[in-house]
């Protein structure tokens, strides 16, 4: 099994004839995604990568069937995007854009769980199940399928540990990046029950970074409800101080949001922690022994 997407999973693609759209269509398409549909308003009947586009996403779900989507939108348009996607009912939204206006997501983060439905994103990866689906642009040639989940709220990162992981032959279940904004659509907290509700996933790899509470909330939950054991790895641990860094996510006010506080609270909640990225998969490695 996997968490939220799978080979079944039909895909929207938002923004398909965009450049960056029309370029990881094909990507996803290789990797094995069922893209069912594209939607672009005003081009509707053309063809992207021979996935047939339509004017709006309520059309595009009557005609496909979809039950996710991914918006390659522009951050100006993307608060209408997701309120599209969530008035059509889909149960997954992918956001990937950068640059979001902060109230605009505070908005549709609130729109899509009024409507229970799922929003993985701004400024994100996406989310991948090895060789099923593929929501977003993570490379396609760092995979390897198995039974460690990864969940992180840096980018670039994901994608170093997946191939760490990859190249000593651990394979994952499914992979997200949840963004590193201020506001989430889906949070640690949030996706880490579904991990552990996953019969496919033994051992979960939580990338943290400075900033915010999410850290600190998860290990709340991980140390009360978590079966499945947890290996986190927190970055910027050696951020000067004072000193604004990367996401915009990274805010620390006092002591609160720093990396010593999410390294205390995930260490009180029995969390290993990784000293470098590099040390991540001989501790995996060592979980699943004993699983």
């Amino acid at each position: 099994m996997s968490i939220l997407v799978n080979k079944k999973t039909r895909v929207l693609v938002q923004g398909i004839t965009g450049r960056e759209g029309s370029f990881h269509t094909g990507q996803m398409l290789e990797f094995g995604t069922k893209i069912v549909g594209g939607v672009t308003p005003g081009k509707g009947g053309q063809e992207v990568h021979g996935v047939k586009v339509y004017n709006n996403v309520k059309e595009a779900v009557a005609a496909t069937q979809a039950n996710a989507t991914i918006v390659f939108v522009p951050a100006p348009f993307c608060k209408a995007a997701i309120f599209e996607a969530a008035d059509a009912g889909l149960p997954l939204i992918v956001a990937l854009t950068e640059g979001i206006p902060t109230q605009d997501m505070i908005d549709a983060v609130n729109y899509v769980k009024e409507r229970r439905l799922r929003l993985i994103g701004p400024n994100c990866p996406g989310i991948t199940t090895p060789y099923e689906a593929k929501l977003g642009f993570m490379p396609n040639n760092i995979f390897k399928k198995g039974e460690v989940g990864v969940i992180s709220r840096s980018g670039t990162l994901t994608y170093e540990i997946i191939y760490e992981l990859t190249q000593v032959g651990i394979g994952q279940s499914t992979c997200i990046g949840i963004g590193g904004d201020p506001i989430l659509g889906s949070t640690f907290v949030e996706l880490l029950p579904d991990f552990n509700a996953d019969p496919q996933t033994k051992t979960v790899v939580m990338l943290g970074e400075i900033g915010g509470s999410d850290e600190e909330v998860a290990a709340e939950y991980i140390a009360t409800k978590m079966k499945k054991p947890v290996i986190a790895f927190i970055s910027g641990r050696t951020a000067p101080e004072g000193k604004r860094m990367g996401h915009a996510g990274a805010i620390i006010s006092g002591s609160f949001g720093t990396a010593q506080s999410k390294v205390s609270a995930l260490t009180a909640a029995g969390v290993p922690i990784a000293e470098t990225t590099n040390a991540i998969p001989e501790m995996v490695k060592h979980v699943l022994q004993r699983s």
